[in-house]
């Protein structure tokens, strides 16, 4: 009986390191095995290639960062006679639509269209798109700022004809003080954008960030209205067809932090019942005999980390309790099972007491790691409950975000 519950140990404990930390290392060998073979895409940049693009940004009730947004978006460097700018500001009743509006008469490239009734941001993508002429649309959120060189860092993948949608960076923009959740995010982040490097060199990225994203505009169709994740099911649904869809680290999107522990939690739990949601609506993507390597980075990098990897974890700590507490001789020590098993504690531990002195102001940066692994896998936890209780609607409810 012991040595049977080792193997199912073995086997959790493999499919977390896989998910966390193998994936990155088996994806980094493949690249290294296509480069030998000569097989690496190469990228054939050209600055004279200035398509004309849309950059479009949904904005619901958003005049406490609309302005900024605007003059962010102006400031970008590209042709002015080569982008439009399209606010869709459907539902708004804090003025923002009014705002626009003022700003429309001044300058003849922003354009926006809206109505009275809310219907989330994929409603606003899909109402937009049919409206756009440019043969590149770039997508944006009204709460991050974009780095000047953006727009052209994203376009100049598009001269490939294989690429069907580029994505850009998100980073976040934390100090010292921060809440551990906005901190942890933060290296979360980066850990991220290490993967889609690799994703990028191997084959495809395998969703992108909605913060900053583009596409074709031909390949773009529009999305199921309740779509929790439209970032993630565009951007893939672009790959299942056949296309690339780039990483590019030189544009990138910055915005804060969510204000607290608990309004990251929402966002969190929100983003993972998407996540059980997309795997439903692209189980085509498991058949890897006709999606080959876009089917295996994506159950390597999104699905199991969703679907696989957070279940595992209490499996783990279960199983190896139960180890800790048989006396029979098994395939290894009891010594090494009861230092699993300590190791495992201490790390949630350490979880638990940042979480706890995170909600009296207390701050130690040591808590970060344990914190936001144990914060991020719980949360996927609970969107699958969610998802699995039903998912009515499709409109993010606002998240605050740190001032």
């Amino acid at each position: 009986m012991k040595q049977f519950i080792e193997i199912l140990l073995v086997i959790a404990l493999f499919l977390v390191f896989y998910t966390y930390v193998g994936y990155g290392i088996v994806a980094w060998i493949l690249v290294k095995i296509r480069r030998s073979l000569g097989k690496t895409f190469i990228a054939d940049f050209d600055p004279e290639y200035l398509p004309e693009v849309t950059l479009v940004v949904p904005a619901y009730n958003e005049m406490s960062c609309i302005e900024s947004k605007l003059f962010n978006s102006l400031s970008l460097d590209y042709p002015t006679k080569k982008i439009e700018f399209l606010f869709v500001t459907e539902g708004s009743t804090d003025g923002t639509s009014e705002y626009i509006e003022s700003i429309c008469a001044q300058y003849p490239n922003v354009r926006m269209i809206g109505g009275t009734a809310r219907r989330g941001k994929i409603e606003a993508m899909n109402m937009a798109v049919p409206t756009i002429k440019s043969p590149i649309v770039i997508f944006t959120d009204a709460n991050t700022t974009l780095n000047n060189q953006a727009i052209k860092a994203i376009v100049r993948h598009f001269k490939d004809e294989k690429v069907g949608a580029v994505a850009g960076e998100k980073r976040i923009q934390t100090n010292d003080a921060e809440a551990a959740a906005g901190a942890g995010e933060g290296l979360y982040w980066k850990y991220e954008s290490f993967l889609k490097k690799l994703d990028t060199q191997l084959y495809s990225v395998v969703g992108a960030a909605g913060e900053l994203f583009a596409v074709r505009t031909p390949l773009f169709n529009p999305v199921e209205k309740d779509t929790l994740l439209d970032d993630f099911v565009i951007s893939l649904r672009i790959a299942a067809d056949g296309y690339r869809v780039i990483y590019e680290p030189e544009a990138y999107a910055i915005e804060r932090p969510s204000f607290s522990i608990q309004d990251e939690m929402k966002r969190k739990i929100r983003i993972a019942a998407g996540g059980f949601q997309a795997i439903a609506r692209l189980g085509f993507l498991l058949n890897i005999f006709k999606y080959g390597l876009l089917s295996f980075q994506y159950v390597s990098h999104r699905a199991m980390r969703w679907a696989v990897a957070p279940f595992c974890l209490p499996i783990i700590y279960f199983l190896n309790l139960l180890l800790v507490l048989q006396a029979e001789q098994g395939f290894l020590p009891q010594s090494f099972y009861l230092l699993l098993f300590l190791a495992q504690t201490a790390f949630y531990g350490l979880a638990i007491v940042g979480y706890t002195l995170e909600n009296k102001q207390i701050r130690i940066k040591l808590l970060f790691v344990p914190f936001y692994f144990s914060f991020m896998n719980w949360c996927a936890i609970k969107g699958y409950a969610r998802y699995r209780n039903g998912l009515t609607s499709g409109i993010w409810e606002k998240v605050k975000r740190a001032e």
